[in-house]
């Protein structure tokens, strides 16, 4: 039997790997503000500066676009609830602390950005936009009870978390057909996939320590997975336009986020697997079989779907 490691062996094992990926992520992160990807000539005051407020009419993007960025905006700003769950489950000392920190900077900057943008732009309704932080932030997001405080379940999750929130913003960026909005999201993905590198790297690293116990916990993550947007108004509606649309679909998420990292991972080349790994290791390949069933599923259903649409426009 292997033997399981405590979370505090885990971190003390594994605070040289963070120190190494803190200072690679540093040397590769560029800086940047988000004041340089706002078009400020496109604000005005609103009625309570003597201004007009909010019309549907004044915003240029379309229907998939603002779901799409109303989503991610909200996302971003749940940051007190990610900050605090990764805090509780990695640590404040040493180059834990030091990640902590810089990743909680660096996604604000997220939120400040969007915000802005959304605003200064009219895109969206500032009003029924703030209405939805009031009310997502003040639910907060937590992980499932199963996982308690468990920094490998945290790990894995947020690995798979940051690319599928790197494959969001690019996708949406793309929707929004406006060069401005496209550059601000192509700025926060580049963010996102240097965050999502150094969980993938520590979560590797924690696979060579502790293999079983760290395939437990990715499997687990995955077989539970959810966006962390799953509680904020809206989300189901939105996210099934989003998915209709190209933004963030089931063929992505396998395709684009899982199998990407589990290869980085070797998961199914590993020869240093227990009995009980080789066991969570069958049911996860298992999973993944049903994975694809669904996302063929899903497009066949969609391609239907925009069929029918397409026809209906036509005649």
């Amino acid at each position: 039997m292997t033997k399981e490691l405590t979370q505090l062996e885990l971190l003390t094992e594994l605070q040289p790997v963070a120190g190494e990926n803190v200072d690679r992520h540093i040397s590769m992160a560029k800086e940047w503000h988000p004041h340089d990807y706002v078009p400020w000539d496109d604000g005005r005051n609103f009625a309570a500066m003597g201004g007009d407020d909010w019309e549907p009419e004044q915003s240029k993007l379309g229907e998939v676009a603002k779901a799409a960025m109303i989503t991610n905006l909200l996302t971003e700003d749940n940051l007190p609830s990610y900050h605090r769950g990764i805090a509780e489950n990695f640590s404040m000392d040493g180059a834990w602390g030091t990640w902590v920190g810089r990743w909680t900077a660096e996604e604000n900057r997220h939120g400040i950005v969007l915000r802005d943008y959304l605003v200064v732009t009219r895109a969206v309704d500032p009003v029924a936009l703030e209405q939805a932080r009031m009310i997502h932030m003040t639910n907060g997001v937590d992980a499932p009870e199963e996982w308690g405080t468990s920094f490998l379940h945290s790990v894995a999750y947020v690995t798979f978390q940051e690319l599928a929130t790197r494959v969001s913003h690019r996708n949406t960026g793309r929707a929004c057909n406006e060069p401005v909005a496209d550059r601000m999201l192509q700025r926060i993905a580049a963010d996102e996939n240097l965050h999502m590198i150094f969980y993938r790297n520590m979560c590797a690293a924690a696979m060579d320590l502790a293999p079983d116990q760290t395939l437990a916990a990715i499997n687990s993550v995955l077989q539970n997975f959810q966006m962390p947007g799953f509680g904020m108004p809206n989300f189901r509606r939105n996210g099934v336009l989003m998915a209709k649309h190209g933004i963030y679909d089931p063929r992505q998420h396998l395709d684009d986020v899982v199998w990407p990292v589990l290869r980085k991972w070797n998961i199914f080349e590993r020869n240093d697997l227990t009995a009980a790994g080789e066991n969570t290791r069958e049911d996860l390949a298992s999973f993944l079989e049903d994975l694809e069933k669904q996302a063929r599923k899903f497009e066949e259903q969609r391609d239907r779907l925009l069929a029918r649409e397409a026809a209906r426009a036509s005649a």
